[in-house]
């Protein structure tokens, strides 16, 4: 129950604060412990306002899913991590798809033989399945899990400005920005890029994380009625940081799901495995798909804000741009190889299909590695990063407690004084 109006999430200079979560599947798991971590940092800064520190919270994919979480308690922030990181802690496979498209034979052999692909074609064919997999128990669970109902309240009561979540439009071929704001905000439109402003629901989460081939598309009625169909916000988003700028942010904390930069000279445990498999390959593009286009899009922002740092400040104020300030937070180890370790958490079927079954060799498994992070619902897998997300925000105690103007005057206290569980891994 909301009690009295709070301002709306301010940085020391005024400005509202951003939130981008990006896209990833089981990934983003390793978002809900680095916020889990941020929440913590607030606490010992002995940052005691109610309401949450982000105005504006955008996300994609499966960020779109712990975007929406977070937004539905912003009147309560730690509330919000903690109901975050509930939900990955105990996630489960069955919670987010049956794997009832795929080929339940035993033949371990999967992708790997002509004979397998062939017998699989003739299964697709015959059952004309709309994905891979089903995602039904997931609209389930974000029913249960996510009150987007509670979203105008919050709003009126001035704990919210905004929340974006990106879809790709599967009709049109452009990338979609669905809004939800307290403020007037004139939609934006710019090269495949369209801005829409509605009420927030389920079936935009659906859409945002409806993972390519993966997941069915999501059908969502435009505002003149007709319904067109989406899926993973994650393909064609060149920009992911412009929905919140659009949105008003003056400062944007961005969460990865993937290693930013590679340490010099650094080896991919997988790069020695050999020829390629099409799980490899899938893995490779999925990638491309989730993750390339936050490395780029904060290389090209801190190059104008470096640029408009030797702007004169009167000039400045007649341009139609300004600096945003960046901090970003992502895995400091190689999700992929993390995820190898799981892999027999998958459905059977996934595991014989992907060519990571307990019958494949540890070649095999590492080759499949990455494709499987995305699909690892499992909590040892989600356990594990969200303990990465939370010892990579704590070793940033410093950044963070800067981008937000949190005081450094209350004593940060020992690991033994810390909450049980905390640092809990898989």
């Amino acid at each position: 129950m909301i009690s009295a109006p709070a301002p709306l999430a301010m940085s020391p200079k005024g400005g509202p604060i951003g939130l981008l979560l990006t896209g990833g599947g089981a990934r983003a798991a390793y978002q809900a412990g680095v916020l889990e971590g941020v929440a913590e940092v607030r606490r010992t800064a002995g940052v005691r306002e109610v309401g949450s520190p982000f105005a504006i919270v955008t996300g994609t994919s499966a960020g779109a899913i712990n975007a929406a979480a977070i937004a539905s308690h912003a009147d309560d922030f730690d509330h919000a991590t903690r109901c975050l990181a509930g939900i990955w802690r105990r996630v489960r496979p069955e919670e987010v798809y049956r794997a009832g498209a795929l080929p339940l034979s035993e033949n371990g052999g999967g992708w790997r033989t002509a004979f397998s692909v062939a017998r699989w074609l003739r299964h697709w064919r015959k059952r004309q399945p709309r994905s891979l997999l089903d995602n039904s128990p997931l609209a389930e669970s974000l029913r249960r899990d996510v009150p987007l109902e509670r979203l105008p309240m919050l709003m009126a009561a001035g704990y919210l400005q905004a929340l974006a979540i990106s879809a790709s439009n599967y009709s049109s071929g452009e990338h979609y920005t669905f809004y939800q704001s307290s403020r007037r905000t004139s939609p934006w439109q710019r090269t495949q890029r369209v801005a829409v402003p509605t009420r927030i629901t389920h079936e935009h989460l659906l859409a945002s994380s409806a993972i390519p081939f993966v997941f069915p598309a999501s059908g969502i009625a435009m505002p003149d009625g007709h319904v067109e169909y989406f899926g993973d916000g994650s393909m064609r988003q060149t920009v992911p940081l412009a929905d919140a700028v659009h949105l008003g942010s003056e400062r944007i904390l961005a969460i990865g799901s993937h290693r930013m930069t590679e340490p010099q000279g650094a080896l991919n445990p997988n790069a020695l495995a050999g020829y390629p498999t099409l799980a490899q390959v899938a893995g490779h593009v999925m990638s491309s798909v989730f993750l390339d286009a936050l490395s780029s899009d904060v290389e090209r922002m801190q190059h104008i804000n470096h640029a408009l740092a030797h702007v004169p400040p009167a000039i400045l104020a007649e341009m139609d741009i300004r600096p945003v300030k960046l901090l970003v937070i992502s895995p400091s180890e190689r999700v992929d190889v993390i995820a190898s370790r799981h892999t027999s958490a998958l459905p059977s079927a996934l595991q014989r299909m992907l060519g990571c079954s307990h019958e494949s060799t540890k070649r095999e498994t590492a080759q499949a590695s990455a494709l499987a992070s995305y699909l690892l619902f499992d909590s040892g897998f989600t356990q594990e990063l969200m303990a990465l997300g939370r010892a990579d925000a704590l070793r940033q105690r410093d950044a963070i407690q800067a981008f937000f103007g949190w005081g450094r005057d209350v004593p940060i206290p020992s690991s033994r004084e810390m909450e049980p569980g905390r640092a809990a891994g898989g």
